[in-house]
């Protein structure tokens, strides 16, 4: 017993780092799989809508392309109006953003008597209006990724609302083997997954809003555009809210002359998030979907380090899922719960 038990565990050392490389190099199927997944989650309460209308199911599929299609095209319009935000600004803003900048690292490296520039002109270099429109304009090979990243998760879409790959089938057969099992589990997934991509959706529409509107009466350029990162950005679970406070902090130093003003610009975007992301947030995803901060912080480490952006943000649908994969057996059972914080508790 001991022995097989030893073998086990060796078994798992070796195909737990294989599965991850796997993950890793496969990238390119696993992320657009993934992304479709949690996507399609969300149209089948309104697939079997139209199912019970007797709608037939081409056409139901068609119906749900279009939406995602004008939700991709609204998303392009305001990426637009935030480029032509940018671009409409003249030269004289990102000279007053450099000596601003080069102010203050003067003054940091005074403190800490350490050398962070090699003269003005390499901040000066970099803060220019024609070198930050070069450096951030989508590459070729950029747009070919996403583009290609796009039209296979979209393929995968098809797939999973046309039932031609059944992920509740996949479950019964792969891993859990047992049908009613198998179908409790999948509609336990569904309505977490669910709330949690609604909840976030809306909270992060709601976060950029309050952002892009703080911006605006404040007098902060490009509102549009710090709406649209603050959107984008608190899908990364707990860092996305820091690096919006932090990054508008440093942009609105630039612009805000009074430090009154700035600390009171600072306060408030830090409201938006606590309010939305800190407060309504946990109210609206509920007890059941508590997991640990610490299964968070290694859970968003863990799947940036193998998928990076994508990985950040579908890290935390991912740990539900598995989650309520080891919920189901009773020698997991324990892993579950420590996602959860909630061993030893009654």
């Amino acid at each position: 017993m001991n022995e097989r038990k030893t073998t086990n565990i060796l078994l798992m050392i070796i195909v737990v780092p294989l599965v991850f490389y796997l993950l890793k190099t496969l990238s390119f199927i696993f992320i657009p799989l993934l992304s479709a997944m949690f996507i399609s989650l969300l149209f089948l309460p309104l697939m079997r809508w139209l199912k019970r209308k007797g709608v037939p199911r081409v056409l139901s599929i068609t119906i749900v392309i279009l939406i995602i299609t004008t939700f991709f095209k609204l998303s392009g319009e305001l990426i637009q109006l935030s480029g032509r935000e940018i671009l409409a600004t003249d030269n004289e803003f990102f000279d007053k953003a450099k000596d601003k900048l080069t102010q203050l690292l003067s003054n940091v490296e005074a403190l800490l008597g350490i050398t962070f520039l090699q003269g003005e002109d390499m901040l000066g270099s970099l803060i220019q209006k024609d070198t930050i429109i070069k450096n951030f304009a989508p590459t070729v090979g950029f747009i070919s990724n996403v583009l290609s990243m796009t039209l296979v998760t979209v393929f995968f879409i098809v797939l999973l609302l046309a039932g031609s790959i059944d992920m509740q089938k996949v479950l019964n057969n792969t891993i859990l083997q047992r049908p009613y099992v198998s179908v409790k589990t999948f509609m336990h997934v569904e309505r977490d997954l669910i709330t949690f991509i609604k909840v976030k959706f809306f909270v992060s529409i709601f976060t950029g809003l309050g952002i892009g509107l703080a911006c605006w009466g404040f007098g902060v350029s490009f509102p549009v555009f710090w709406g649209l990162f603050a959107f984008v950005i608190n899908f990364i679970q707990m860092i996305g809210s820091v690096i919006t406070v932090v990054v508008l902090a440093i942009f609105a130093f630039v612009e805000i002359e009074a430090t009154s003003l700035l600390l009171l610009f600072t306060l408030t975007t830090t409201g938006v998030q606590v309010l939305f992301g800190g407060i309504l947030e946990p109210i609206f995803m509920g007890k059941s979907f508590s997991i640990n901060v610490i299964t968070i912080l290694i859970m968003l480490m863990l799947w940036g380090f193998i998928w990076g952006i994508p990985g950040l943000i579908m890290s935390i649908p991912i740990t539900v899922f598995l989650k309520i994969l080891f919920e189901q057996f009773n020698n997991t059972q324990i892993i579950a719960e420590l996602f959860s914080g909630n061993q030893g508790k009654t």
